[in-house]
């Protein structure tokens, strides 16, 4: 999220948008939300549409008593929502399997990003103002968690490095840097595309 958010803020200095220009928005957290309105469900479902494929017990037990859509169902619907976003673009997409979703989108960039454990530790610990030993037991779960997911449901694998575009060491480059390469590769694919759709035209 932070290099999301620094992304979006040196996108949109870039661009120099215009007041009519859509500002560049992150979905990471809030897509589970946003899978809800599109497909008109209820939002206090939220906490089910959760980015792992090991469910808890109670999820399990309300899916039977069909009191709200299969784990399968609320994935399904996550990636018709994700390709909707990548359709309209100028957003950010983080986890979800958005790498596997959008693979096929020419005009998709898809980065891995890439850091030595205690140092994603030591972020995480002072971005959620955890203990250390907190901060590292959060990031083993969200990390298998997600792992789970995409070999769940996309039969992929989250180090497969053919994924992705652009693989950076987050560690080594720092946060900054590594938002401005981003931004400077996304950019150079965009333009790239668009004369390619020339060519065709």
């Amino acid at each position: 999220m932070t290099i999301a958010n620094m992304l979006v803020d040196h996108l949109n200095r870039a661009e120099k948008r215009s007041s009519e220009a859509a500002p560049w928005t992150v979905f990471d957290n809030n897509l589970a939300r946003q899978v809800l309105l599109d497909h008109k469900l209820p939002l206090n479902l939220e906490k089910f549409v959760v980015e792992d494929a090991r469910l808890p017990v109670d999820a399990i037990v309300e899916e039977l008593l069909e009191l709200h859509p299969t784990s399968w169902t609320f994935v399904q619907q996550t990636t018709r929502t994700i390709l909707r976003l990548a359709s309209l673009g100028r957003v950010i997409l983080v986890g979800r399997a958005a790498e596997v979703v959008t693979k096929r989108l020419p005009y998709v960039f898809h980065v891995r990003l890439v850091s030595p454990v205690e140092k994603r530790v030591q972020h995480v610990a002072e971005y959620y103002g955890l203990t250390v030993p907190d901060a590292a037991k959060r990031v083993r779960e969200e990390d298998q968690a997600r792992r789970r997911y995409l070999r769940r449901y996309f039969d992929a694998d989250i180090d497969d490095p053919l994924l992705y575009d652009l693989v950076i060491n987050t560690g080594r480059l720092g946060f900054m840097r590594a938002a401005e390469l981003i931004a400077q590769a996304a950019m150079r694919n965009h333009e790239e595309f668009l004369k390619k759709q020339l060519a065709t035209v």
